[in-house]
């Protein structure tokens, strides 16, 4: 095996990516987690997608799954996913670079996009490079499918990063991350599980934290109506809407246009405005790809149907979409 290291400089577009994405997270650091579980999980469902079609040999017997692990000594942070992989072309094509025809309008529209709503950087495709809010230094190792040499990516973030070749590993890919010395909290599980159980609890794969099983509710919203149990949509409506009891109704309906949407509302029975419990936060929760992009959100319905619980899930949220637009697009 080479043990030749490459050191690279990141592409000019990426160094301004970097510093878009780590400004505008600062004061939402929270997000790094969500976003690399999300690739993650779109990595393992990519390996699921070409199992159907190929056959894969090299760790055939490995479960798909995301393993998390944290030392709040070394104030290290490890996502583990034993998805598709990467070879060291890929790794450099998907880290060093911003593949995006047009690079500098889409500088601007993730510029953008990022004073309006940091919540939606996700869907620009570049949720990695978010780590580097909280990373002193972030090394990425992985192998792909089909067995070829592993490799190891490494960088502080400051311009330059380097690969090499790394032996001994398994499918998928690590990301290990270096915690910087104001965000030592993410190298603690019960601040990790709160993350996952916030944002990632409906992530179709398991989600593992020092070995326990985080994400326990299914996205039931993605399934046919006839499928669905009264008791599981009941059960549903009390995680999703913090209630003791049954609801009054509930709606569960799917559009393709203009947006793909699959939407589950409920009406409760009781009303605690009604109750002088005071103002109520809106009930519904936006989702994009089963991911939270928007809890309580105010987008999404007229603020007169605050009381209602649920959720609504997107497969397709355009990239320069704004608050005002979500809701009259819907």
């Amino acid at each position: 095996m080479s043990t030749q290291v490459e050191t690279k400089q990141f592409q000019a577009e990426t160094r301004k990516v970097l510093d878009i994405v780590i400004n505008s997270l600062y004061t939402e650091r929270d997000i790094f987690v969500r976003e690399l579980v999300s690739n993650a999980s779109d990595a393992l469902e990519k390996f699921r997608h070409l199992s159907l079609t190929e056959q894969p040999e090299f760790d055939a017997h490995v479960p798909l799954d995301i393993n998390i692990d944290c030392d709040d000594k070394k104030h290290t942070l490890t996502i583990t996913d034993t998805g598709i992989g990467m070879t060291a072309q890929e790794l450099e094509e998907n880290l060093g670079t911003i593949a995006h025809s047009g690079s500098g309008k889409f500088i601007e529209e993730l510029a953008e996009a990022a004073k309006k709503d940091v919540s939606l950087i996700g869907q620009f495709g570049v949720g990695f490079y978010s780590a580097f809010m909280a990373a002193k230094t972030v090394t990425v190792q992985t192998r792909s499918w089909d067995g070829s040499e592993g490799h190891e990516w490494h960088s502080d973030g400051n311009g330059s990063y380097t690969i090499s070749p790394c032996d001994g590993l398994h499918r998928g890919t690590k990301i290990i991350i270096e915690l910087k010395d104001d965000a030592e909290e993410y190298g603690q599980k019960f601040t990790l599980e709160r993350i996952i159980k916030q944002y990632s609890t409906f992530i179709p794969f398991p989600v593992n934290v020092e070995g326990k099983k985080v994400n326990t509710v299914e996205a039931i919203w993605g399934r046919s109506k006839s499928e669905i149990t009264d008791e599981e949509y009941n059960e549903f409506y009390k995680f999703v809407g913090n209630a003791y009891d049954e609801p009054t109704f509930r709606l569960h309906f799917a559009a393709d246009a203009p947006l793909a949407i699959n939407a589950l509302l409920f009406v409760p029975k009781d009303n605690f405005e009604n109750m002088g419990m005071g103002r109520m936060e809106p009930g519904v929760n936006l989702y994009c790809q089963k991911v939270l992009i928007d809890q309580h959100s105010k987008s999404i319905l007229p603020e007169w149907l605050r009381f209602l619980k649920g959720v609504v899930d997107s497969e397709d949220l355009p990239l320069n979409i704004s608050r005002q637009s979500l809701q009259d697009n819907a």
